[in-house]
């Protein structure tokens, strides 16, 4: 997740006035929330209160803090008019990163080290993030799980591909209810910048597979803290996603193939395609890049495409790993790397990347890799 989660030490998030929310100051715009809290290693000048601003991490001071020397405690209330990231900066010694929200929060730290000793206290936001971690870190090292990857690691280096395929199966269940549990607590969590910052992550419930949750949780947003700058770009991630939405027209893409001429994907309209996002440097899609290229050599006589879309920089390096892969279909590419125009339209930050499309050019499917695409092709095709 985010920077904000590692370093994560105080937390204090307004929302805006909105039904079932708390209606203070809804004539100014804003809440107000109470910031308090103790320093170990006081030093001389104030406690400062900085605002996020834009994607480059940059931090505008927005209210400053005094300590009272006799105990070495601080409490301040403080006007958020819009929900976001926030700082506080002891003295330049320790920065601790805020979400703004409703409730009123309690801070202690040491105030002399940035890896100084931190407690927060009253931040429903910050509690849902920790509780989310260590419902994560509990079910990773579970006795089923532990059981689960010996078992898988034994099988591999078997080489029992069947067993494998069994366990992977016993995991997708596992995690499936595991999943079931991350999104109860979201629902019950209403709206929620802890929530959001969980979402954007994307590493507890995967995009693709939860977009549902995605987009029920963009509208949420929207109805309540409409006027956050992270919601309105977290509402604008969620609209990029839906135009890649299974059930959604593919864009097309019109790049030149190694002999130079530019190949659509339109063009091979009236197949099952799959539009795979690989490179030569990246090792997840090599690794992949020998059962695509079985379901090619099984599937390809009866209506199966593959359109190859490299993020290599290099000519000579796209072509190499074409031959050593013996990735012998459609492949196209601008050379562009991360910059490559069909990166930017897919919203490509990661590979492998892939989606399964229909004859139509609808998207029927996403990222399936090993036994999954081969499970989806054989349903297809019709056969077992």
């Amino acid at each position: 997740m985010r920077q904000i989660l590692s370093i994560y030490t105080l937390v204090a998030f307004v929302v805006s006035c909105s039904p079932g929310s708390a209606s203070s100051d809804q004539d100014t715009g804003g809440n107000y929330v109470t910031i308090s809290g103790t320093v170990g290693y006081p030093q001389s000048g104030l406690i400062l209160l900085e605002a996020y601003e834009g994607s480059q991490n940059q931090t505008t001071v927005v209210d400053t803090f005094t300590l009272n020397q006799e105990n070495y405690s601080f409490s301040e209330k403080v006007k958020v008019v819009n929900p976001g990231y926030y700082k506080l900066n002891f003295y330049n010694k320790q920065a601790v990163n805020l979400i703004l929200n409703k409730d009123d929060i309690q801070v202690n730290v040491d105030g002399n080290a940035q890896n100084g000793y931190v407690q927060i206290k009253g931040s429903s936001d910050y509690d849902f993030i920790m509780e989310v971690q260590q419902m994560n870190q509990t079910f990773q090292s579970s006795p089923e799980m532990q059981k689960l990857n010996a078992d898988f690691m034994s099988a591999n280096q078997a080489g029992d591909n069947q067993a494998m395929d069994e366990l992977r199966a016993q995991y997708l269940e596992l995690d499936g209810e595991f999943k079931k549990k991350i999104i109860a607590r979201i629902n019950e969590m209403g709206a929620s910048l802890g929530v959001l910052e969980v979402l954007r992550g994307g590493r507890v419930l995967d995009k693709d597979q939860h977009f549902d949750v995605y987009l029920r949780y963009a509208e949420l947003l929207k109805a309540e803290i409409p006027n956050s700058p992270i919601v309105k770009e977290f509402i604008a991630d969620v609209e990029q996603m839906k135009k890649l939405a299974v059930g959604q027209m593919a864009p097309d893409i019109a790049l030149p193939n190694p002999e130079g001429e530019v190949v659509s994907l339109s063009s091979l309209r009236g197949n099952y395609v799959l539009v795979d996002f690989w490179a030569k440097w990246c090792k997840p899609c090599r690794i992949e890049n020998p059962n695509v290229v079985k379901m090619y050599q099984k599937y390809n006589d009866k209506g199966f495409e593959v359109f190859g879309v490299s993020l290599d920089r290099r000519r000579e390096d796209w072509l190499q790993a074409i031959e050593e892969d013996k990735l012998h279909w459609t492949q196209v590419s601008d050379l562009k790397y991360w910059q490559s125009e069909a990166a930017q339209l897919y919203n490509i930050k990661a590979i492998p990347f892939a989606l399964l499309l229909d004859p139509e050019g609808r998207i029927i499917g996403k990222n399936l890799r090993g036994k999954q695409l081969e499970n989806k092709l054989a349903e297809i095709f019709g056969e077992g």
